[in-house]
């Protein structure tokens, strides 16, 4: 299954290439046009990413949880649903865990 940024990849790529229309190409690639032309208006986590990632090297024990109690401290009015979004992505990455508890 192909997600829709690759549809829209694809899209982009038809009309640029082979100067379809947006009607035609997103019928070949099977794309909704509204999927292609939606913009996410979900604010940028790159800062919030980069704190996150600094607290969980410098306490390598902490879970989520923690963490969201430390960036709370520190001012952050994320929530616990979107700071656990961006530690899975981040620990799937494998970028903080340097260590391995149960699996090695």
């Amino acid at each position: 299954m192909v997600g829709p940024a690759a549809k829209r990849a694809a899209v982009a790529h038809l009309q640029a290439v082979m100067s379809l229309s947006e009607r035609r190409a997103c019928s070949i690639v099977g794309a909704d046009r509204k999927m292609i032309r939606y913009r996410s208006g979900r604010p940028a986590d790159a800062a919030l990413r980069g704190r996150l990632r600094d607290l969980a090297n410098e306490r390598r024990r902490f879970g989520y949880r923690r963490l969201f109690v430390l960036l709370r401290r520190e001012g952050e009015p994320s929530g616990i649903n979107r700071i656990y979004r961006l530690y899975r992505e981040e620990d799937a990455m494998g970028r903080w865990r340097g260590y391995c508890i149960y699996r090695c």
